[in-house]
């Protein structure tokens, strides 16, 4: 077992929807990190696909993150 804290996969979804969770997360002061393979892709030279983002935190946060999660949704919907 390793003594770094693991991350985990919260959500994938549109830039935008991403940019109000991160907005949640920090209000909760959950730390996240956002992978952007569409941006990579652009500064790299090549096109991308898809219009998904994917938010990751630590699985320690996991409970908590997924409460957000579901608010934000059901705020949505």
């Amino acid at each position: 077992m390793s003594d770094y804290p693991t991350h985990i996969r919260l959500y994938s979804g549109s830039f935008i929807e991403v940019q109000r969770l991160q907005l949640d997360l920090n209000d909760a002061e959950i730390p996240f990190l956002i992978k952007n393979n569409n941006e990579s892709a652009k500064m790299a030279g090549f096109g991308a696909l898809s219009d998904n983002v994917q938010v990751h935190i630590f699985e320690s946060d996991f409970k908590k993150a997924s409460e957000i999660l579901a608010n934000l949704k059901a705020e949505i919907n």
